[in-house]
């Protein structure tokens, strides 16, 4: 079993955040840390570590994430485009073990990051 993460506990409402959507399979609310004008993170509330971690299984949920990721991009107003980005391990830049999709947008993003 996974363990509890920030987003388990925010997922709970054991920890507060701005949550922006929410249904039965994810929720998406904005990042504490933005790296840029919008920056709202897509987590399933199964408690999956990394895009590593996801099965056949999960095909149906990881598509459903990405459809999300769509779907507040438009409530954002993100017209002018828009990136989703997942990290995945230590070196990819992943820093809480639960799958998530980050949902940047909101200025002109650069090429290549980081």
């Amino acid at each position: 079993m996974p363990r509890e993460t920030l987003f388990t506990k925010i997922v709970a409402r054991e920890i507060p955040a701005d949550i922006v959507y929410e249904d039965d399979l994810c929720l998406a609310f904005r990042d504490i840390a933005p790296q840029a004008p919008t920056h709202v993170l897509v987590v399933p509330k199964e408690p999956v570590e990394s895009i590593d971690s996801l099965t056949a299984d999960h095909q149906e949920l990881a598509g459903h994430m990405m459809l999300v990721c769509k779907k507040v991009a438009a409530a954002e107003g993100l017209s002018a485009g828009y990136r989703v980005v997942i990290n995945n391990g230590k070196d990819g830049g992943q820093s809480v073990d639960h799958l998530h999709f980050h949902v940047l947008g909101g200025k002109s993003l650069k090429w290549p990051p980081g």
